[in-house]
């Protein structure tokens, strides 16, 4: 399908990807269109916890119904709307129906509380937010209440909100009412032929290089910042993801990882409706238990998941119960996936044909993707290579490209940089260099035959009393340790180095070892300054929902500890 031997050239680190196949120039509201006139009784949507399904067809007619009733409302192409929800029906339905009429969808974090939404809201102006009752401990509607309090007192119609004064709808999901909210059938009811045909033809008058999606990349910086992207990025970027991956028209995506980031709404949803493959959600959020179910119960071909969800559905007590044996494809992303984990995935959940993937939101997100033939020891230990149309080199400090096997950071350009940070120009200048080269501060190294290694963050080095240390490679020799099954290392303020060295390590099942064994293994096998000074052996790491560590919160916890 892609050319797969394209190689850096000269000895140098930039490689650029096959370009076998155009580009789309689409608008998702004209892919959802095509796909649903081409595969019309296709399953489309299966929500497995609630017995929804839902063909193309009816995602089409879902879309337009509620793209409807959005007009009836006031939106126009460009507002923003917000969606704050687990995975849900109307999750899905508001991707498209938003898309329909020009807005600009935000995404926002299940897992914000309020002094985070309220950030994104006004941030972004958002008009008209949809929100799930609760999710977990997070209970939305009180959180609202407590941001707007004359809620309490408001007749259903256009908010006034003193701390929202962008904010005209709120739209609850489920059956209930709330002071001063819609619920979704309240604005489905909206919907007329008149107003659907209005939301057709603005559907037809998109620009695909328009802005279409934001989303906040808090992740584990802290510093949020709302990645702008186009219909282009995220079609082309699905598009490519599922046809690397070899899934195909008709069969079934199980889908566990979260739609407001892009795993789930680009390389999930959007990959789906570009090849009209289905998309099967086990519940709200991920559960090992629901996730094998609706897996045997859709005969789903393919799979996404981090590592640790891997692990999870692996080591379940009912494991053994479900059949599995429909699966082979699917993507395993967000975090270093361990040789042992990897040899699991593929020979216990048949996942023969597996990939790896690595990106950033900024950049749709995936840059790099394993292949399916690839060797299993590449499919661990590198990212892959390049996309289609995208292009990538690694730099010096001087942005100057670098020979191969040397590392430094990762750079790419191409369809999938996104338009820009929402209202952040300086960031934006900061990140997109003039030419259109994305910095994506991760270091990286890339080989002879194109394969990339992410090796740490830029901004996650370490230095102790002078010597740079790149926790990534640290955690890469934790890892061999057996009693080892997840390792994160980061620095801490120290009066006499300047950072000190700390580990968080979770244990294999059964195994047990301590900080004086830990020290042991790495004493004169890696440099004494990089073995930590402070490991702790805890039950569960800090992460964000979509699987990746959060070595701010590791640091903010150990200083805390410490005194410091």
């Amino acid at each position: 399908m892609f050319d797969t031997n394209l190689k850096p050239h000269d000895g140098m680190s930039i490689v650029n990807g096959p370009l076998n196949n155009d580009l789309w120039s689409i608008s998702i509201p004209d892919l959802l269109e095509k796909t649903a006139t081409a595969f019309p009784h296709q399953d489309a949507a299966v929500f497995h916890d609630k017995g929804i399904r839902w063909s193309y067809s009816d995602l089409y007619d879902k879309t337009l119904q509620l793209a409807a009733g959005l007009l009836a409302l006031g939106v126009n192409p460009g507002d923003r709307v917000g969606i704050w929800s687990p995975n849900r029906w109307e999750w899905v339905a508001m991707q498209f129906a938003s898309a329909q009429i020009g807005a600009i969808l935000v995404s926002i974090n299940p897992a914000y509380r309020k002094a985070e939404l309220k950030y994104a809201l006004n941030k972004t102006e958002i008009s008209v937010l949809m929100l799930a009752e609760n999710f977990k401990s997070s209970d939305y509607l009180s959180m609202m209440n407590d941001l707007a309090p004359e809620l309490d007192h408001h007749q259903t119609g256009m908010l006034q909100l003193e701390e929202l004064p962008h904010l005209k709808h709120l739209i609850r999901m489920g059956e209930e009412s709330s002071p001063g909210m819609l619920n979704t059938q309240d604005v489905l009811n909206l919907a007329t032929d008149d107003l659907i045909n209005q939301a057709k033809r603005l559907g037809k008058n998109l620009n695909p290089d328009d802005p279409i999606n934001i989303q906040f990349t808090s992740g584990t910086t802290g510093a949020p910042k709302g990645a702008t992207l186009t219909h282009n990025n995220i079609v082309n970027n699905g598009r490519f993801t599922v046809e690397r991956m070899g899934l195909n028209q008709g069969e079934m995506l199980c889908l566990p990882v979260p739609l407001y980031h892009c795993f789930g709404m680009v390389m999930g949803v959007l990959g789906c409706v570009g090849i009209g493959a289905g998309m099967v959600f086990p519940a709200e959020a991920f559960e090992p238990l629901s996730t094998l179910q609706a897996i045997e119960a859709e005969g789903c071909s393919a799979l996404y998941s981090v590592p640790t969800m891997f692990l999870a559905m692996l080591d379940h007590d009912d494991f053994n119960t479900y059949d599995v044996s429909t699966l082979r494809t699917g993507i395993m992303a967000g975090a270093l996936c361990p040789m042992e984990v990897m040899r699991r995935v593929t020979d216990e959940m048949h996942l023969k044909e597996i990939t790896i993937a690595y990106g950033m939101t900024e950049t749709s997100p995936v840059s790099f993707q394993s292949h399916p033939d690839d060797p299993l020891e590449m499919r661990v230990s590198t990212v892959g290579r390049i996309h289609p149309h995208v292009s990538v080199k690694i730099v010096d400090e001087q942005g100057q490209t670098i020979p191969i096997g040397v590392q430094g950071e990762l750079w790419t350009k191409g369809y999938s940089v996104m338009h820009g940070y929402w209202g952040e120009d300086q960031k934006t200048e900061e990140s997109i260099t003039a030419d259109g080269w994305m910095r994506t501060g991760d270091l990286a190294t890339l080989d002879e035959n194109g394969f990339a290694r992410i090796t740490g963050r830029v901004k996650d080095m370490v230095i102790r009393g002078g010597e740079n240390i790149y926790p990534k490679e640290v955690e890469e020799y934790l890892y061999q340790h057996p009693a080892v099954q997840q390792a994160q290392v980061f620095g801490i303020p120290d009066k006499k180095f300047g950072e000190e060295l700390c580990a968080y390590l979770i244990l294999n099942d059964g195994m047990s070892a301590d900080e004086d064994d830990i020290r042991a293994f790495c004493k004169d096998q890696i440099s004494y300054y990089k073995i930590p000074r402070h490991i702790r052996i805890v039950k569960e790491i800090p992460m964000t929902v979509t699987g990746k560590p959060q070595k701010f919160v590791m640091r903010d916890q150990m200083i805390k500890e410490l005194g410091l």
